[in-house]
């Protein structure tokens, strides 16, 4: 099991909406993380607009790729790319970029 931590950062004047947004996540899109292995996941949020997520997964390319070919997530994405700084036009989801875990206990 791999677990997966990273880090994006949120427009500062659209962390209320962002947070609204993910009180009331589309039902085909938890059934999408489910199904595609986007397992145990977290997304933990700093009044700066830090967002750091977290998730576990048997392989995370696998599961990206899986979550990429769903209609869901090209919704979803679309709609939640400009909530983001610094993405360049690309979408949330495939900005990130694994955060190296150095230590773990069970």
């Amino acid at each position: 099991m791999q677990r997966i931590c990273f880090q994006l950062n949120v427009r500062p004047d659209r962390i209320n909406e962002y947070v609204e947004r993910h009180a009331n996540v589309w039902p085909d899109m938890r059934q999408a993380l489910h199904d595609t292995g986007w397992n145990n996941y977290s997304l933990f949020l700093q009044p700066d607009g830090t967002l750091i997520g977290y998730l576990e997964t048997d392989d995370f390319e696998a599961a990206q790729a899986k979550m990429a070919m769903t209609e869901v997530n090209e919704r979803w994405q679309r709609e939640m790319g400009d909530f983001f700084v610094e993405l360049a036009g690309s979408a949330p989801d495939t900005s990130i970029s694994p955060i190296r875990e150095i230590f773990h206990v069970d």
